[in-house]
């Protein structure tokens, strides 16, 4: 069974994410969406929320399934068997950071492989930053998030 790993902070999950999460579930038999706790980030929703916010999108998606997790990706990996990180790219400067991400992954085990895929050009502009700005500011979330979460996101950003 080929399965592969889609690890990130999903805060919220995106457009650009369901593609990239889309397109996985086309080449493997199982694609696990990994939200994982980064330090380096306060989140707008919690861990629990984002992975319930995940799972509402990836209904469609039979072979696809959410959890959380923290430390190594690595060790994430092996508890699952998993054997394919899928990182997804909308511009050149992503690829320095996740390059790097890869290599170090690749040193810590050398028989799990990182899978580049390119974001589809509507979607090269989108982060969920950007998501969280525009709906801070009263603009139209539309297009940007999938359609299941709009209502989530704007009542979190009311919230705070």
């Amino acid at each position: 069974m080929r399965i592969a790993v889609y690890p990130g902070s999903f805060d919220p999950i995106t457009n650009g994410h369901e593609d990239i999460i889309k397109r996985a579930a086309k080449i493997f038999d199982e694609v696990i969406v990994a939200v994982l706790v980064n330090p380096d980030k306060r989140g707008l929703f919690s861990i629990e929320e984002r992975v319930e916010l995940i799972r509402k999108v990836v209904t469609p998606y039979s072979n696809v399934k959410v959890e959380s997790f923290s430390g190594l990706l690595i060790n994430f990996m092996k508890s699952h068997n998993a054997k394919v990180i899928i990182k997804g790219l909308r511009a050149v400067s992503d690829f320095e950071y996740e390059f790097q991400m890869a290599l170090m992954n690749n040193k810590l085990d050398d028989s799990i492989e990182t899978l580049f895929m390119m974001t589809s050009a509507q979607y090269s502009y989108l982060s969920s930053s950007s998501v969280k700005q525009v709906a801070m500011f009263g603009g139209c979330i539309k297009g940007l998030v999938p359609d299941p979460i709009i209502n989530n996101v704007l009542s979190k950003i009311r919230e705070k």
